[in-house]
């Protein structure tokens, strides 16, 4: 089958790679559409989220939706003709956290398309049974393959705990910025202050239901009189966003750190965070939420459609890594086709 396998640093090679074989636990997926996520980048540009480390050749792709080959669904009981979004975070589900609850903090996690584990950026992938989630037929494949965006964003929600009426804050308005915009909408919030340096982005946010736009931090102060927003959720991929979340925050805040900083560095000068007494949380992944985000996308309350806005085909996989490091041509999010 055909595979977009990263070798080194910003060298993908769109090359014929053994089909998988299934274990008894496991369906085929014929992949549909691949989204090109940040953490994909950090593996493109450092090989890896935990800053620059050796590669050794694997597969991208870890948000992505298909469907399943014949014999596979037939074996598992499911439809084959049904569009499936995939979880790519295969729990262990035997370990204290797993057994709490808290999947997404297992530390004997396999995700896909994360060295050394092959992705979907290829024609078919094996995933465990349980890991798919058939979506109605008012979803397509990039929304589908978009839901585990939407994923990482609720959980940050769920972490942050938005209040009525609150002056919320989102620094970076890439994929996941843009839906958590959208969910502290949902949420009642009273305030949406959407901080990117890309003007279009800012412009997607407020169509998207912020109420400001701020290319930087230091306009946040403006945007609140001065107070700072009570809730921040940080989304960027600069080490500088902790830093920027914190002064961007009220005194007494809360701040949600999402994102996944460069190099695996976050910058913090400690004086200001200590003083406003700022409660701090990170947030990872997502732990069971897929039924939620399917809901959410079904019934019109998240818009997932503006985020995809640019398509390839998997042998365009080098482009689209590319023009999405670039951040040309007004890109959110690349959809490869495989």
């Amino acid at each position: 089958m055909r595979a977009a396998v990263l070798h080194d640093i910003r060298d993908i090679r769109v090359t014929d790679i053994p089909a998988p074989t299934p274990t008894a636990d496991e369906v085929i997926v014929r992949v549909k559409a691949v989204g090109v996520c940040g953490s994909d980048l950090h593996s493109y540009l450092e090989g890896g989220t935990t800053g620059p480390t050796r590669i050794n050749p694997f597969v991208l792709g870890h948000e992505f939706s298909g469907t399943l080959t014949p014999d596979t669904a037939r074996r598992a009981g499911l439809p084959a003709d049904a569009l499936m979004a995939v979880d790519p975070a295969i729990s262990c589900g035997r370990c204290e956290w797993c057994h709490r609850g808290h999947t997404n903090l297992c530390p004997n996690v396999r995700f896909l398309g994360y060295a050394p584990n092959d992705g979907a950026m290829a024609e078919f992938v094996c995933v465990p049974k349980s890991a798919v989630h058939i979506v109605p037929d008012s979803i397509d494949p990039a929304a589908a393959a978009i839901l585990e965006t939407l994923g990482v964003a609720i959980h940050a929600m769920d972490l942050a705990r938005p209040r009525l009426m609150e002056t919320v804050a989102v620094l970076g308005c890439g994929p996941v910025g843009l839906l958590l915009v959208q969910l502290a909408r949902l949420a009642g919030a009273g305030k949406i202050v959407a901080i990117d340096p890309v003007d279009e982005r800012t412009a997607l946010a407020c169509d998207l239901g912020a109420d400001v736009a701020c290319r930087s931090q230091e306009e946040v102060a403006r945007a609140t009189d001065g107070r700072g927003a009570d809730l921040v959720v940080e989304a960027t991929d600069s080490s500088h966003g902790f830093e920027h979340a914190a002064r961007s925050a009220r005194i007494g805040g809360r701040v949600v750190i999402v994102g996944i900083p460069e190099n695996n560095q976050y910058v913090l000068s400690g004086a200001e965070s200590r003083r406003k007494g700022l409660s701090i949380k990170f947030s990872r992944r997502m732990p069971e939420v897929y039924p939620r985000a399917i809901a959410l996308t079904q019934s019109g309350r998240v818009r997932l459609a503006p985020l995809a806005t640019h398509r390839f085909s998997l042998d365009q996989a080098p482009l689209a890594f590319e023009q999405q490091v670039a951040r040309r041509d007004g890109i959110i999010k690349a959809i490869i086709y495989p």
